[in-house]
């Protein structure tokens, strides 16, 4: 089960903050984020050739989530990890959003998928039949895990949420303040631990903080957050806009 919390703050410097901790096997072959699809930046699955989460020229971010009951591939469907390749055909999140709106989600396994960029963010469930039901996000704080925003049904946001809503919110990207601590909590059972230890072949294995304004900021840990180093991913950090070739 993956995590991504996205912070929407209108009117602020940077005014959608994003962090997201990526679950997955452990032996599953995979690539830190870098331009391997032309205009966009993303990390890489070895096994399926998609991603998990990915940015593209204009600033606008797709990340794909596995919905409750629904780990792994199936022999007839296709893979997730070209959701967010796909959505990010979209020059701004909304246009992500009415691409994600129009697709057959009797395709893929059911996913959620998070778009965002410096105006705000939606949230799309495939639930594998019809068409994703799309939504915005309302400003404030929002975590998506395999279930939707905030779901009381999820032990992970129920534990998480009022802490990172309790953490003064970063003012910039050069100081992220207490989001990496928050990600690197292992506390709590399976179920709720955001920075899952290693069970069972399984858990965290990277973690992101990204931050959209004047220009779009993607700082990764190549591990779980307790154990690695955030560091700029090049392309997107320290110029006035992604510059991807």
């Amino acid at each position: 089960m993956c995590t991504v919390i996205l912070l929407l703050r209108p009117g602020a410097a940077w005014p959608v903050m994003v962090a997201a901790n990526r679950d997955e096997r452990l032996d599953r072959a995979w690539d830190p984020p870098a331009e391997f699809w032309p205009g966009m930046i993303g990390g890489r699955d070895r096994l399926a050739g998609g991603s998990w989460m990915a940015v593209n020229r204009h600033g606008v971010m797709a990340a794909v989530l596995n919905r409750v009951g629904s780990l792994g591939p199936a022999a007839d469907k296709r893979s997730r990890g070209e959701l967010p390749l796909l959505a990010l055909e979209g020059a701004s999140a909304a246009a992500a959003a009415a691409i994600v709106a129009g697709w057959d989600a009797r395709l893929w396994r059911p996913f959620n998928l998070v778009l965002a960029d410096r105006n705000g963010g939606f949230f799309a469930a495939g639930l594998g039949e019809g068409r994703p039901v799309v939504t915005p996000l309302a400003p404030g704080l929002s975590m998506v895990t395999a279930w939707p925003p905030n779901d009381p049904a999820s032990a992970r946001s129920m534990r998480h949420v009022p802490r990172w809503r309790a953490a003064a919110a970063p003012a910039s990207p050069d100081d992220w303040g207490a989001w990496p601590g928050l990600l690197a909590d292992s506390g709590g059972g399976p179920a709720e631990a955001l920075n899952l230890p290693p069970r069972a072949g399984f858990g965290t294995i990277c973690s992101s903080l990204l931050a959209f304004g004047g220009r779009t900021r993607w700082d990764f840990a190549p591990g779980a957050p307790d154990r690695a180093a955030f560091q700029p991913v090049a392309g997107l950090s320290g110029g006035a806009a992604p510059r991807l070739l």
